[in-house]
């Protein structure tokens, strides 16, 4: 069972039930616990149609894409948790100093307690059912609340969550913003939020009044660097559907390209030719592309668009916008000018500007100038420039000759820096974010220091002398 909507916005009786019930459900073992992930492996196997007509309900979101990003990511994650979840577990002995002989000590990941995972619109299966996994992995307690953007979407997610976990274990709340200010009024031990940076601040703040750890996972404007030795026909083709699944709205989407200046031309048309691969001639009759989420979402960045385009930017392909549909053509921008909005703001939409330089240091400059991005991509076969771009820029993750895909790596650590977010998710590190690592000492022998207590004698103090010195 889940908890319904409440008008009354009071949720504290469902809180204190979790609340209460948090020990029990920290006591489970790993093989207990990675029963019930597989109950909720076998749930959302279960619910793979109804997941497939929800998100196509919620913004065309094509099967294949559903199946891909929302359905193999959340399998992907269970599957992975579960075939390690018994050494994550496991106490980690560490070393004893020379000073502390006579003793021994460990570190055990204990679970943080209650936790609440707010997610967004824009994969708000994945991105809801994801951390989940995680937080049942390290033995918490959750509530989830979903975006009210994608309500047929989150009525699957509760139906997930319902057919697996007791709510004093695991539940849904549905709402809007007023309940979603309810839930972090409330003293939760770790907040798990995804969205934009705006909103990722006023978590933050709510989260500070309850000194409560957050997971905070952002956006930004990510950026590709395609340099003069990239094969420019593959870098097209990955940049292409790195940017235009899910209709550009994904947080670590290509946002922007930096194109060395002897390849623009080039690229511009490879472009061009792979979204006519993608899509077809005319991609709004296309089934693979999706559709914006909703009107505001696509009168914004409609007006980036048309804000750059008064700045002289020239449209090399798409610009054209359905309003009835909630479509906008996949958009490739040159000659953008970088004061417009369209290069200040994140785009979270199938607009791609291009943007040209003549030496890899402008680029860099140019990436060092902005916030930290949640991703940064780079397209290049010079070694020399890989590590340049590498060592000299910041970002939450990189990948060089691709897009997108590390997200997808049950072993890499996902998450932005700073403005971007703060903290990691995915496999052990999502583990570890719902876990706090607790260091136990135990005192076996009489202990080296005991001898250095007070009163402090002459031959103490060379004792500590020595310690000083050499150990």
């Amino acid at each position: 069972m889940t908890a319904p909507t409440s008008d009354t916005l009071s949720f504290s009786p469902l809180f204190q039930q979790q609340q209460a019930h948090q020990y029990k459900v920290a006591r489970a073992t790993a093989k207990e616990r990675s029963r019930k992930l597989r109950l909720l492996e076998k749930a959302v196997l279960r619910y793979r149609p109804e997941l497939q007509e929800a998100l196509w309900a919620d913004f065309r979101k094509p099967k294949a894409e559903v199946d891909l990003t929302e359905v193999y990511a959340v399998l992907s994650e269970i599957r992975h948790a579960r075939k390690n979840l018994k050494r994550w577990m496991k106490a980690e002995r560490v070393p004893t100093p020379l000073p502390l002989l006579g003793s021994r000590s460990w570190i055990v990941r204990e679970p943080k307690g209650v936790c609440l995972i707010i997610s967004p619109w824009n994969f708000p299966f994945q991105l809801a059912i994801g951390p989940l996994v995680s937080a049942i992995a390290a033995g918490n307690t959750v509530v989830i609340k979903p975006s009210e953007h994608t309500p047929a979407t989150s009525a699957v997610i509760r139906k997930v969550v319902g057919a697996v976990f007791p709510e004093e274990e695991a539940a849904v709340v549905e709402g809007g913003v007023e309940t979603a200010t309810a839930l972090l009024s409330l003293p939760f031990n770790h907040i798990f939020f995804t969205g934009s940076p705006g909103v990722g601040k006023v978590v933050m703040k709510a989260a500070a009044r309850h000194l409560a750890s957050v997971t905070l996972e952002l956006g930004g404007k990510s950026p590709v660097i395609v340099d003069e030795t990239a094969d420019i026909q593959l870098a097209a083709k990955r940049i292409a559907w790195g940017k235009f699944l899910n209709s550009g709205q994904i947080c670590i989407a290509p946002d922007y390209v930096l194109v060395h200046e002897s390849r623009a031309a080039e690229l511009e048309s490879a472009l061009t030719e792979a979204i006519a691969q993608l899509y077809g001639a005319e991609p709004s009759a296309s089934a693979d592309l999706g559709r914006m989420v909703n009107h505001s979402h696509l009168q914004r960045v409609a007006g980036y668009l048309e804000d750059a385009r008064q700045r002289g930017a020239r449209i090399v392909a798409g610009g054209k916008v359905d309003e009835e549909q909630k479509y906008m053509a996949p958009t490739i921008v040159c000659g953008v000018d970088r004061a417009s909005a369209l290069m200040q703001e994140e785009i979270f939409g199938p607009v791609l500007p291009l943007l040209t330089f003549a030496r890899l240091e402008e680029a860099i400059g140019w990436v060092q100038q902005g916030e930290k991005p949640l991703a940064l991509y780079l397209y290049s076969r010079d070694k020399k420039n890989i590590r340049e771009v590498v060592r000299e820029t910041r970002a939450g993750g990189t990948c060089v000759n691709n897009n997108d895909v590390h997200f997808m790596h049950p072993e890499l650590p996902f998450g932005g820096s700073n403005n971007s977010g703060i903290g990691k998710s995915h496999g052990w590190y999502g583990f570890e974010a719902f876990s706090n690592a607790r260091p136990v000492y135990q005192q076996l022998l009489p202990g080296a220091l005991e001898l250095l207590s007070p009163p402090y004698t002459s031959w103490k103090q060379r004792l500590i002398d020595l310690t000083v010195r050499w150990l």
